[in-house]
């Protein structure tokens, strides 16, 4: 019976691709980042939302590609009889249904994100993904993830929502690497491609020079100091004394202190996949796409924490950088592909 159930338990984990869900929490904390705001409970349902959609994606992923991977990969869960395809159906709509009721929490705008981007990812699985607008549907994908946690933080912490808008770069550039990424990961069961990985080896290039640059967003840096007492007073000698500054001096006085991390941390991203994309691109068989695929998604946590302490969150930046350990580890059990 023990054995039944641990079998049961990594044929779902399998499905679900656990090990690739380390690389989930950094898209609303770099959004956060980027906005310019602290993590908050609007980011903790945001990271919820995040995660139930993630997993629900890569379940309906393999519903609708269980015929293909009948033929092509038939050690996966559904092909292989260990799962019901409509037990994996049924999981994709209830964690779809969990991701938007977590969104909720953060208020309507946040939902109204997560909305576009579950519908996205239904897109996406059910119709999309073997047409040409499969990897730009993808990188929307991640895209509004990121904005979901910019969307959802800014509401929590005060602000207003609109705030999130000064993530859109970051954004931008996540998509980017995802699109790159998925656009390789079309090859990986046959392989075959040599211009592919090659164009993804210069997107991820120039992603990792974008992320290393300034101005992508992040906590606004404000010319304006307070006195001690409050907003300024009319003074009726034509020359008045100056005021003291408040203890609440802004980030633009103060010595940035990820500004060196951001270029260490876009260098790290950039070396994850590079390597391998340039031996699939020199020997584009299915083993070492599939190789390139993996390392692409293990990518994207360096890639958030460049996005985080370009944006002035180092703590973030670091914090992110503690997961690659266990996502390398977890995906020696579990292929993240």
């Amino acid at each position: 019976m023990t054995r039944r159930r641990t079998g049961r338990a990594q044929a779902w984990a399998e499905l679900l691709r656990v090990s690739a869900l380390f690389s989930v929490p950094g898209d609303a904390l770099a959004g956060a980042a980027a906005a310019g705001v602290r993590p908050g409970r609007g980011t903790l349902c945001a990271i919820g939302a995040s995660l139930c959609l993630y997993e629900a994606g890569m379940a309906l992923n393999d519903w609708a590609d269980r015929a293909e991977d009948a033929a092509e990969r038939p050690h996966r869960p559904l092909p292989s009889g260990r799962i019901a395809p409509g037990a994996a159906l049924a999981a994709s709509a209830a964690l779809t249904a969990a991701g938007l009721a977590l969104a909720s929490r953060a208020g309507r705008p946040p939902l109204a994100v997560a909305t576009a981007l579950a519908a996205t990812v239904w897109a996406y699985d059910l119709g999309l993904k073997h047409t040409p607008a499969g990897p730009g549907t993808m990188a929307t994908a991640r895209a509004l993830d990121l904005l979901l946690g910019a969307t959802a933080s800014t509401g929590g912490n005060g602000g207003p929502h609109h705030r999130a808008v000064h993530a859109l770069p970051s954004a931008a550039l996540l998509g980017a690497h995802t699109y790159a990424v998925t656009a390789v990961s079309r090859h990986e069961t046959q392989g075959g491609s040599t211009r592919t990985p090659l164009a993804a080896l210069a997107v991820t290039l120039a992603v990792a020079g974008a992320t290393a640059g300034e101005g992508l967003g992040g906590r606004p840096d404000t010319t304006t100091v307070s006195s001690a007492s409050g907003p300024p007073t009319p003074h009726p000698h034509p020359h008045p004394r100056p005021t003291l500054p408040s203890r609440r001096l802004l980030s633009s006085r103060r010595p940035h202190p990820s500004r060196g991390l951001g270029p260490l941390l876009a260098l790290a991203y950039a070396r994850t996949p590079a390597t391998l994309l340039l031996h699939a691109a020199l020997n584009p068989s299915a083993a070492l796409t599939e190789r390139a695929v993996g390392g692409g998604i293990r990518a994207t946590i360096p890639l958030q924490a460049a996005l985080s302490a370009r944006a002035g969150a180092p703590g973030t930046a670091l914090a992110l950088l503690g997961l690659v350990p266990a996502a390398r580890a977890l995906a020696r059990k579990v292929s993240p592909t």
